[in-house]
């Protein structure tokens, strides 16, 4: 249903080309630092060797991630566009210009600010086919670089140290990323029976109505498109990737103060560029989910923060001993109830 190239011309007129670009000489040696710092701190010893660093434009951070999406969703499309008997054609016509369209809005948007990204496809069958690989989007790190008015090399390393944490948890821990494919094939087969379930057209209770204008006030749109099941398996996804991004955000910290001189700097300079979006961004972030990675990455670093400060660093070790030693969604806002739990 999606028309993948459309797409992907959308995402990249709303992306642009962003203005300027940082050197690259010294990213493999930043990237091989911060694996033996981020192994050493975490305890996670990778299974198989890290990706090496390439530097990419917005197009081609563009291009790559709608091939990505392209696996992870074309199937599920593809079997829901078989249910709608002779009204098939039409309906693909119009329901794939809107899904190519918000597609590309959405892209187009997170590509303005990504700065990099470990790329793994979710489904773990497809990593043989495509393997993960460590993209930096180089104009974004120059705009981040003037806007934060960083040095140049401390910015990388800061960066790159995040990804690369990323990058040791998912080469370290063998059933992570199983886990992680495992929900988001819950979330799709839940999905697919949605979309090939027929609605019927009924006036919304009063009851139904209060709750979407709670779910609206709070930013929480997903609830407002979700059963019951599928919010109870979001749940389960946010959880583990508020624990994946605050990880990162925890370790990017713990190992970089000798490394980085200006790092309360860095981290003040990014805590206000989170806070102080324009209206115009922060609505927009919230229409498109955007927020929800926001939530997650200083929801999951006050987790981790608070492990190591009560419990030690080897606390924090045990987050990734299995996926029973996760914290919930409700143990990311109590740190104590999962110390107590698992230590």
């Amino acid at each position: 249903m999606i028309d993948w190239i459309l797409a992907e011309r959308i995402a990249c007129f709303v992306a642009g080309t962003g203005d300027g670009y940082v050197a690259t000489d010294d990213l493999a040696a930043i990237a091989a630092e911060s694996e033996t710092r981020v192994v050493a701190y975490t305890g996670l010893v990778p299974t198989r060797p890290l990706p090496q660093p390439e530097g990419v434009g917005r197009r081609e951070w563009v291009s790559s991630n709608i091939d990505a999406m392209k696996l992870l969703l074309d199937p599920v499309l593809s079997r829901a566009g078989k249910s709608l008997g002779p009204l098939r054609p039409a309906m693909e016509i119009a329901v794939g210009l809107m899904l190519s369209s918000e597609v590309g809005v959405v892209l187009g948007y997170l590509t303005q600010r990504v700065p990099g990204q470990y790329e793994l496809v979710m489904l773990d069958e497809a990593v043989e086919d495509r393997p993960p690989r460590l993209l930096f989007v180089l104009p974004n790190l120059a705009q981040a670089v003037r806007s934060f008015d960083a040095e140049e090399k401390e910015f990388m390393t800061w960066v790159t140290l995040h990804e690369v944490t990323h990058a040791v948890q998912f080469a370290g821990v063998p059933w992570l990323h199983p886990h992680v494919a495992g929900l988001v094939r819950e979330l799709l087969r839940s999905a697919e029976v949605r979309l090939e379930t027929p609605r019927k057209l009924r006036v919304p209770s009063a009851d139904e109505v209060k709750q979407v204008l709670s779910h609206l006030r709070n930013g929480d749109l997903i609830s407002i498109v979700t059963t019951t099941p599928e919010r109870e398996t979001l749940d389960r996804v946010q959880a583990v990737m508020a624990v994946i991004e605050g990880h990162a955000e925890h370790v990017m910290d713990a190992v970089a103060p000798d490394l980085l001189p200006s790092l309360p700097k860095l981290r003040e300079a990014l805590d206000r560029r989170r806070r102080s979006q324009s209206v115009l961004a922060r609505l927009a972030g919230r229409l498109l989910g955007l927020d929800l990675k926001l939530r997650q990455y200083e929801q999951g670093k006050r987790f981790c923060d608070a492990v190591v400060r009560d419990a030690g660093t080897d606390a924090l070790r045990t987050v990734f001993t299995s996926p029973e030693t996760l914290p919930t969604i409700e143990e990311l806002d109590d740190p104590s109830a999962w110390i107590a739990r698992t230590l």
